[in-house]
């Protein structure tokens, strides 16, 4: 089973990294549950010593996930949150990193409230402004961080723009594309340095793995995150790894019904009187629907919308029945979450609501069910305002 250098995404997706198992034909990944290898002899070994530093199952996921993306290395962690620490050990004290100003609330707590503690400073900008992204760099910067679609009001950064910006300032652009996944867009492609993911979203996709990943393209930065993947030891675990891999052989298939259910839901929404604004990039009045047209193979699952007030989103969020009332994203099941008391608790209120995330917004999460019967459980709760 030879993968085709020119092979398409969908197939990368089922094949990139695996080979049928040697020893029995599997043509599934087995879960290399172990903690160490024997070796032959003193210093030969087959290429395996000690499960923190490499696993079979887990380098399969790692060369399957850099291939969807276009990279060239992968490097799986523990949880989303631990891939961004990972990419923050390349900064040294002093450095100074720009970062989109709707990121998502854990990775301003990562950096608000423990990073700052070893002199790196940050700047929150909106990267939709290009010129305010221009104005934003100083000779320390070296870091330009992004999410695009933002989370939880979707907007959009033009990718190749500010790879551009970035680079001709010297700096790394990182990119998280955890809300668009790599069947929507490939930040590498467009000029990105590094690209992550929390693993836990669209690439599993089933609601029962929690882990991230990094994928480089330039040699120095693969030397370094191998390093540190190994010197901090934040792995993703075996079965993890093989959950993830699972996952990937299907993205393409759900993230069709993803687009077809998020583009359903924000179409209902933005035809509802009490509802006062609809955050999608598939919707013509999405002011950057454009290039989210240009820049994106779909416009995804994620959504939010504006109820007027915190007793309006409680209204709406307790009403619902076939929505879960739940943190996290991109499984095959919709969820619904309150991003102000939710994923952005630890966002200081009023910069929440500076960005737009009021006491009123809630984020849906759209997955695969029928979409009549999520439209239908979403108007039975919208008839409670």
């Amino acid at each position: 089973m030879k993968l085709n250098a020119n092979a398409r995404f969908a197939t990368k997706c089922l094949h990139a990294g695996q080979e049928p198992d040697p020893s029995t034909g599997a043509i599934i990944t087995p879960i290399f549950q172990t903690s160490t290898y024997v070796q032959d002899g003193l210093g030969q070994h087959k290429g395996f010593e000690y499960a923190r530093t490499q696993n079979p199952t887990r380098e399969a996921l790692e060369r399957n996930v850099a291939a969807i993306e276009s990279g060239v290395e992968g490097f799986a962690f523990a949880s989303g949150m631990a891939a961004i620490a990972a990419v923050s050990t390349m900064l040294a004290a002093g450095d100074h990193v720009i970062v989109s100003d709707n990121v998502y609330g854990g990775t301003f707590r990562l950096f608000d409230k423990v990073l700052r503690k070893y002199q790196l400073t940050f700047t929150y900008v909106n990267m939709a402004d290009l010129d305010g992204l221009t104005r934003a760099f100083t000779p320390s910067t070296r870091l330009v961080f992004a999410e695009t679609p933002t989370n939880p009001l979707m907007r959009l950064i033009d990718l190749a723009a500010a790879a551009d910006i970035t680079h001709r300032h010297g700096a790394k652009f990182v990119v998280d594309n955890t809300f668009a996944s790599p069947c929507l867009q490939q930040p590498l492609t467009l000029g990105a340095d590094l690209v992550l993911h929390s693993t836990t979203k669209y690439l599993n996709g089933h609601s029962d793995s929690v882990g991230g990943i990094v994928v480089a393209t330039h040699a120095v930065d693969i030397e370094w995150l191998r390093f540190v993947q190994n010197a901090q030891g934040a792995i993703l675990s075996p079965f993890d790894s093989w959950l993830v891999l699972r996952g990937t052989k299907t993205l393409p298939l759900r993230m069709a019904q993803h687009n077809i259910n998020g583009q359903a839901l924000a179409e209902f929404l933005a035809g509802q009187p009490g509802i006062r604004a609809v955050h999608y990039p598939g919707l013509p009045s999405h002011p950057q629907h454009e290039l989210a047209r240009r820049q994106m193979r779909g416009f995804g699952g994620m959504l939010s919308f504006e109820t007027g007030s915190l007793e309006n989103a409680r209204t709406v969020l307790n009403a619902v029945r076939l929505m879960a009332l739940a943190e996290s994203l991109g499984g095959v099941e919709t969820l619904i979450s309150h991003p102000a008391t939710m994923t952005h608790a630890s966002v200081p209120v009023d910069e929440r609501n500076a960005l737009g995330i009021t006491d009123g917004l809630v984020r849906i999460s759209a997955g695969v069910e029928d979409i009549d019967d999520l439209i239908e459980d979403l108007a039975q709760a919208l008839d409670r305002l």
